[in-house]
């Protein structure tokens, strides 16, 4: 079984003004990236992919020049859905956008949320990237056979833990594991977690057999021998970590997750184009770009009325891929 998904971690920028508006050089204003007041709503905890994503766009478009002050808060709960429903509730606000991705997209059919990503402005995709299947440094699996000879002995004594709700990335990708690898995906004892910072802990205590994440979660850490890195998800390894993907492993699957950025509905033309307007420089920026090479991160820039069809292309996956696998 195989899904490849665009991915795009996220990025996105809160701007919250000290004083009053001084469109000066360096604010942003000769090229409309400057909004005053606006703030970035990240729908998980701090640590996990979108608070990375958010926080990381946010220090580049100040040291870009494209704006001064950047505010990112958390509003946590429910895979993302309390904070897409705070969102959707501020119809016509030009000065909230929300982090998010993949596992957004999933929270919303896993929790039966009321207010889905099509109550949304869409504004941009950002980025894509693989997942990460890691075990504490003290774990006895080695390598990815394994952990997967372990799993397939006893899957439901093996619990694994993702950074999101059933139907986001770090819930689909172990489940098409599982396929690949002749385990029942409804045999899977899977734990979630709202976000990557919350299922770290579980990890390096040992509270998981194993962990799926986003790469640059938890790069860090596996660089610093905190983790163990067992495969990667994409169809390449990953520059700078040694470990191989799945698929060269013998585990048919190639998975990737993607964020981006969204906003109320409701929006005028002119609220809508300046947002999308500062993730355009935001992208072109040397600051991201190097961001993005950092974290592992790859390219997926789409913006406006294309994202918008993508998000809808997207629940239309998780939806086919739940059933396929049984869930």
């Amino acid at each position: 079984m195989r899904l490849r998904t665009p991915l795009a971690l996220l990025g996105a920028a809160l701007l919250v003004l000290v004083g009053p508006p001084l469109l000066t050089t360096g604010s942003g204003a000769e090229s409309g990236t400057h909004i005053p007041g606006l703030r970035l709503m990240v729908p998980n905890t701090p640590g996990g992919g979108y608070d990375i994503t958010a926080r990381t766009a946010a220090k580049n478009a100040e040291d870009a020049g494209l704006t001064r002050s950047i505010e990112v808060f958390n509003l946590p709960g429910a895979g993302g859905t309390v904070g897409l429903t705070r969102l959707v509730n501020e119809r016509g606000n030009g000065k909230l956008a929300m982090s998010m991705g993949l596992g957004v997209v999933g929270a919303v059919r896993s929790n039966d949320a009321p207010r889905t990503l099509a109550d949304t402005t869409p504004i941009a995709r950002l980025t894509e990237e693989q997942d990460v299947v890691v075990v504490a440094k003290d774990s006895p699996y080695q390598d990815i056979d394994d952990l997967i000879k372990a799993w397939k002995a006893a899957p439901g004594r093996l619990p694994v833990g993702g950074g999101s709700s059933p139907g986001g990335p770090d819930h689909l990708a172990p489940m098409l594991m599982a396929q690949a690898a002749g385990i029942a995906p409804k045999d899977v004892n899977y734990i979630p977690f709202d976000g990557g910072g919350e299922l770290l802990a579980s990890i390096l205590g040992s509270k998981v057999a194993f962990g799926v994440s986003g790469v640059g979660e938890y790069r860090d850490q596996i660089e610093a021998g905190e983790l163990r890195l067992l495969a990667v998800t994409g169809p390449e390894r990953v520059p700078g970590l040694d470990a191989p993907t799945l698929k060269e492993s013998g585990y048919d699957v190639e998975f990737t997750n993607w964020r981006g950025v969204v906003a109320p509905p409701g929006l005028t033309d002119t609220e809508r184009g300046k947002l999308v307007r500062l993730l355009e420089a935001l992208h072109d920026s040397k600051e991201w770009q190097e961001s993005m090479k950092r974290n592992g991160w790859d390219d997926a820039f789409l913006t406006g009325d294309e994202f918008g069809a993508f998000l809808a292309a997207e629940d239309e996956r998780v939806v086919s891929v739940l059933k396929e696998l049984g869930l």
